[in-house]
């Protein structure tokens, strides 16, 4: 612990004084390092584990977006160069035997499918379909690609929407709480361009997967869209020349990410449980489609599965695992669920792809202090080679904040882990002011990543908590299910217990605490500052203050299943007694609210109701309100505009200091305001 009371500290000391000097040149990272900064996606190799793909996104300050591009390198190391032109493109993949590049642009604002030679040249428009292609997969000989696609209306129905007669019926047909489409599974031949629809009829459909033969396709499909019923979706075996579905599940467990193994019998899925719907990290379940017989094959790994693949003998899955805050490469045995973790990084690893042989992967990396690139491997001998450097200027003009992780035992003796960090210039004995950071979710997790404004709170003199509270990913199932019908009690003794350890270990300052949260993060931070005085100043985002309210506008089934029980009207009283808003009255912490206008996730009304609430009061609060957006905000000038409010507010209600935030060269030569748009309400301000 970076403590008094640590030998490690020692280490950390020793090191601190070797880097002193470089330390010294390097300056405090800003707001407008974080946006400044690229970032990597749609990371693929070739199936001849030859190339690389990537995608780059570049601030674009002044059309207020993100300009994306997409990329080749060679995987063994080298530079990259632009292969797509400025048209660009989605969902990209390349072709099995590394014939083509295929993926989706938009045609008359429809997406259509595009292929091009992997090797170069023009791409080639394959679809012309009405309406928009959505997800696809190649057949294993290239000879077609089998699509999802909305049906679309009808020409009459068309004419009346156009009209005007565009009312939703909500919850009805293939609508939820927003205007929705049935879906079918479409085929479209290479060579030919011809289309052959596969299936007819009202479902939704949210994954599949084509036998390497193509004479099955297994999908997963459900026949409404409510939104809190998507453990309705049961998997489907479709019999490519009849085109007779058979129904393989029927279990109201949510399965997804179904994959054919080689041999064309046996699936992959992900799934919590094989009967309903349980608060269980999702689990590898292989079914053998002929006679239905399901095993569970994950049961010896503990955390959270992503990106699984098959090995080319089918005896094996690779997979990326989350296991508490790191995540790393592993490989598991089919036949008896025997674990293979083939790397150990200490940070966050997640494959992008591997060669057909799966003799290689592509995979970025990243950790608290250094930002994601692109690397390959061998898969059996990990011998790391990098591919992008996309920052390479935060590892040389910017001083990082120093973390590790940290254990200690909550009030019921649970064991609690979560991340510390201290700014560089942290010396033994000092006291810092505590930023206490909640995640979203309830089941979130806070990992060993880099996140930018971590270290623009570094900077600003900020030691900061991330605890992994009761109900986080990445543990076990025993943890994740350990805040069920306790909102507010055990994760909320987690969060204070956290940080009387930060406070005893000599790292904080007691006198000068505050606490953010985004989300679940927002929530449990609105019930932190009604149950305790303790913090100076707080910062609310993207919260729900109501549970009552809230029922109908967002997502009901984990509330209702898991995390308080029952219905509002069965379970009145304790929906009530969840409810932030309604211990608002004892609220004394300053209190900052953010939140996105047209959110669905936690809906607006949320944050207006406990900002009115502390208004009504004479409390002191602040309400921005921001025009667009979602529950993760898209708009750069927004995400500067939350960021820098909520470094404002708590600078002058933690600390004490009337901050003067940082200007854009953009906004000196626009001669514009760096802080709140203009067309924020003034009456939304204390």
């Amino acid at each position: 612990m970076f403590s008094s009371l640590s030998t490690s500290l020692g280490v950390v000391l020793i090191c601190a004084t070797a880097v002193s000097a470089q330390e010294a040149t390097r300056r405090a990272m800003t707001t407008d390092d974080g946006l400044n900064m690229i970032t990597v996606s749609n990371t693929m190799i070739s199936p001849d584990g030859e190339w690389v793909f990537f995608s780059k996104s570049e601030l674009d300050w002044e059309e207020n977006k993100r300009k994306t591009t997409h990329h080749m390198a060679p995987a063994s190391g080298g530079a990259s160069f632009q292969y797509i032109g400025d048209a660009g493109g989605s969902s990209f993949q390349f072709s099995p035997r590394g014939t083509y590049l295929s993926f989706t642009r938009a045609v008359e604002e429809k997406k259509q499918l595009f292929v091009m030679r992997a090797a170069g040249g023009e791409a080639v428009q394959l679809s012309e379909h009405k309406p928009a292609v959505g997800r696809y997969v190649w057949a294993q000989d290239e000879s077609a690609i089998y699509f999802v696609a909305d049906e679309p209306r009808s020409e009459e129905e068309e004419a009346r929407h156009k009209a005007g007669y565009d009312g939703i019926v909500i919850d009805e047909g293939p609508n939820g709480q927003r205007a929705g489409a049935w879906q079918n599974l479409w085929r479209i031949d290479i060579g030919t361009k011809e289309e052959t629809r596969l299936t007819q009829g009202e479902r939704r459909i949210s994954s599949f997967d084509v036998a390497p033969d193509q004479t099955r396709l297994v999908y997963t499909e459900r026949t409404e869209n409510r939104r809190n019923l998507r453990n309705h979706a049961e998997i489907y075996l479709l019999d490519v020349a009849t085109h007779e579905s058979t129904q393989l599940t029927d279990n109201r467990a949510p399965e997804s990410s179904v994959s054919w193994a080689p041999d064309g019998v046996h699936i992959v899925y992900e799934a919590p449980s094989s009967d309903g719907w349980d608060l269980r990290l999702d689990k590898l379940w292989v079914m053998n489609v002929n006679t239905r017989v399901t095993r569970l094959v994950s049961e010896n790994f503990q955390g959270n599965i992503s990106g699984v693949t098959w090995t080319p003998d089918g005896r094996g899955l690779l997979f990326t695992g989350l296991q508490r805050t790191n995540s790393n490469l592993f490989r598991l045995s089919v036949a008896d669920g025997a674990l293979d973790q083939l790397t150990d990084e200490p940070g966050t690893l997640r494959a992008g792809g591997f060669s057909k042989d799966r003799s290689r992967v592509v995979y970025t990396f990243q950790d608290f202090d250094t930002p994601p690139d692109v690397f390959t491997s061998n898969i059996n001998r990990f011998q790391p080679r990098r591919i992008t450097e996309l920052n390479p200027w935060i590892g040389t003009d910017v001083a990082l904040a120093k973390a590790e992780v940290i254990r200690w035992n909550s009030r019921d003796g649970t064991e609690i882990e979560g991340i510390l960090s201290v700014p560089v210039e942290h010396t033994e004995g000092e006291r810092n002011p505590l930023l206490l950071h909640i995640h979203g979710g309830p089941a979130g997790v806070f990992t060993n990543s880099f996140r930018a404004s971590n270290h623009v709170w570094a900077g600003l003199g900020y030691a900061q908590l991330f605890p992994n509270v009761r109900g986080s990913s990445g543990y076990d199932d025993a943890l994740l299910r350990g805040n069920m019908n306790d909102l507010g009690g055990g994760d909320y003794a987690d969060l204070m217990t956290g940080v009387d350890h930060a406070i005893q270990s000599g790292i904080a300052d007691p006198q000068q605490l505050g606490v953010r949260g985004w989300s679940y993060g927002g929530i449990l931070g609105g019930w932190t500052i009604t149950q305790t005085d303790r913090f100076k100043g707080a910062s609310i985002g993207a919260m729900v203050s109501d549970w009552s309210s809230e029922y109908g506008p967002g997502f009901n089934y984990d509330v209702r299943n898991w995390y308080i029980g029952g219905t509002p009207w069965e379970n009145a009283d304790r929906y009530r007694q969840m409810s932030p808003l309604t211990h608002v009255a004892n609220v004394t912490t300053p209190t900052l609210l953010l939140h996105g206008l047209n959110d669905r996730t936690d809906t607006e009304q949320q944050s207006m109701m406990f900002f009115q609430a502390l208004k009504d009061q004479g409390k002191t609060a602040r309400y921005i309100q921001f025009p667009r957006e979602l529950h993760g905000f898209r708009e750069p000038r927004h995400q500067r505009t939350r960021d820098i409010e909520e470094i404002r507010w708590i600078q002058q209600h933690v600390r004490g200091i009337e901050w003067t935030p940082w200007e854009r060269e953009d906004d000196k030569k626009e001669k514009k305001s760096p802080t709140v748009a203009g067309d924020i309400s003034s009456d939304s301000f204390h």
